[in-house]
């Protein structure tokens, strides 16, 4: 399987844009609910300080940094933090804890649009939430499987998501 140095730039824009899709659909769910624009405003602060948490402890480290990966996060991450140990990035285990934060960001708004449609249903709701829960089920393994870690050089090196993933795989076979 061929490996990339820099992903392309079509795949690049493609993850951003389903990534920025998500946080969209996101905040804007949670816009309807009373106080609506805090709980988005809270809701963009809190996916801002988890995108800059996976640039300082995941991408810092990563074969990537400094180079075009297919989240386009290896370039965002030289710009603001200097290169770690690549060993350390391979070294790392993966658990579900870790994982939680990243769950949270479609929790949120799910929780957010259950109450929604609790209080006074809403169709345009009803449709983002699956649409949401959608993206996050299939969508979400697509993008990592068809483009972003079938094609990564750090999976060759050493990669936790790579390793957890492949764990759950053989616990279900």
């Amino acid at each position: 399987m061929k490996c990339y140095e820099n992903f392309p730039k079509k795949m690049v824009i493609l993850t951003v844009f389903y990534t920025v899709i998500m946080y969209g659909i996101g905040a804007y769910i949670l816009a309807w609910l009373p106080f609506g624009f805090l709980w988005s405003i809270l809701y963009i602060v809190y996916v801002i300080i988890m995108e800059i948490l996976i640039l300082k402890k995941s991408c810092v480290n990563c074969y990537y940094y400094g180079r075009l990966c297919a989240f386009g996060r290896g370039k965002v991450c030289a710009l603001f933090f200097k290169k770690g140990d690549p060993e350390k990035f391979a070294a790392r285990e993966i658990k579900m804890r870790d994982l939680l934060p990243d769950f949270m960001v479609v929790i949120l708004p799910v929780v957010g649009g259950i109450i929604l449609l609790i209080l006074n249903f809403n169709w345009i709701i009803l449709v983002l939430l699956i649409i949401l829960v959608l993206l996050f089920l299939v969508g979400n393994p697509f993008i990592r499987g068809s483009i972003a870690c079938k094609y990564c050089k750090q999976k060759e090196l050493g990669c936790p998501a790579a390793k957890a993933f492949d764990k759950m795989r053989e616990k279900k076979n």
